[in-house]
C-alpha cells in the first residue's frame, strides 16, 4: 500500500506546525493525501506557512491543497485554545485520525540562574501542552475506531547537558508520558510513538537554520520518520525512534 493510499482522507493535527519540524511534517502529510490542521501561536507565521505549503503543492495535485489545510492560532499551554483547535478541526474535516505533538520551546540557563517564569514556560509548553492536546483529542480518535499519536521529543531527554535542566526534564517527562499513553490506548487501536531527534537545522531557540547546518538533521528527515511510522504495519509498533546526525563534527 502506498503512503498516498493510506493517508488519503485521514485528518491530522500538527502542533507547532508553522515552522521547522512541524511545518515539514505538515507538508509531508499533505503530500501523502491527508487533511491537516496546523496550530501555532503566531498568526503571521501561520499565514506564511500556509502560503509556502500552497506554493509547494502547485506542481502536485490540481489546485494545490485548498480545503485540505487549516490553520488555527493558539497556544498549547492554554486549555481554551486547545479546545478551539480540536473543535475547528473536527468541524472542518469531520473527525480526527492523527495527532503530532510537536510544539516545544527551549530556554537555557544553569538551574541556579533559571527564572521561575522560564521554568514554567518550558514545562507548560513541552509537557502540559502535550497533555492538554492529547486529552482533548482522544475521544475523537476513539470515535474513529483508532488512530495514531506521535510525540516529538528530543535526544536531550536521555542525554542531559549543562544549562538544559528544564528542557531536558520536560522531554524526559514527555518520554514517560508517551510510554504510559501507549499502554493505556493500545486496546483502543490508538498507536502511540515518540521520535527523539538530535541536532536539527531549525529556528528553535532563535537559531538560524543556515548557521552550521550542513551536518545537522533536516526537518524533512524528522517528517519522513513521522510518515514512515504512520505507514508501518499495524501488527507492530515502533514505540520510540532515535534520530541523530550521521556525522557530527569531531570534538576537540
Amino acid at each position: 500500500m502506498t503512503e498516498n493510499a493510506q493517508l488519503d482522507g485521514k485528518v491530522a493535527i500538527v502542533t507547532g506546525g508553522s515552522k521547522g519540524i512541524g511545518r515539514s511534517t505538515a507538508a509531508a502529510l499533505l503530500a501523502a493525501g491527508a487533511r491537516v490542521a496546523i496550530f501555532g501561536r503566531s498568526a503571521s507565521a501561520l499565514k506564511e506557512a500556509a502560503a509556502e505549503l500552497a506554493k509547494e503543492a502547485g506542481g502536485g495535485r490540481a489546485g494545490g491543497y485548498g480545503e485540505r489545510l487549516l490553520t488555527v492560532e493558539g497556544d498549547v499551554a492554554s486549555e481554551q485554545d486547545v479546545v478551539k483547535l480540536i473543535n475547528q478541526t473536527v468541524e472542518k474535516f469531520g473527525g480526527l485520525d492523527i495527532l503530532v505533538n510537536n510544539a516545544g520551546i527551549g530556554r537555557f540557563a544553569n538551574i541556579a540562574d533559571m527564572s521561575t517564569e522560564d521554568w514554567h514556560a518550558i514545562l507548560d509548553t513541552n509537557l502540559t501542552g502535550v497533555f492538554f492536546v492529547t486529552r482533548a483529542a482522544l475521544p475523537h480518535l476513539k470515535q474513529r475506531g483508532g488512530g495514531y499519536i506521535i510525540n516529538i521529543s528530543s535526544l536531550a531527554s536521555t542525554q542531559a547537558f549543562a544549562g538544559g535542566g528544564a528542557y531536558c526534564a520536560s522531554k524526559a517527562a514527555l518520554n514517560s508520558f508517551t510510554d504510559a499513553l501507549m499502554i493505556e490506548t493500545r486496546q483502543d487501536n490508538i498507536r502511540v510513538s515518540q521520535v527523539l531527534p538530535g541536532s536539527t537545522a531549525t529556528e528553535f531557540n532563535n537559531n538560524s537554520p543556515a548557521t552550521g547546518a550542513d551536518w545537522k538533521l533536516s526537518p524533512d528527515d524528522v517528517a519522513r520518520v513521522v510518515v514512515d511510522l504512520l505507514g508501518h504495519p499495524s501488527r507492530s509498533l515502533p514505540s520510540r525512534v532515535e534520530l541523530r546526525p550521521s556525522k557530527p563534527p569531531k570534538k576537540g
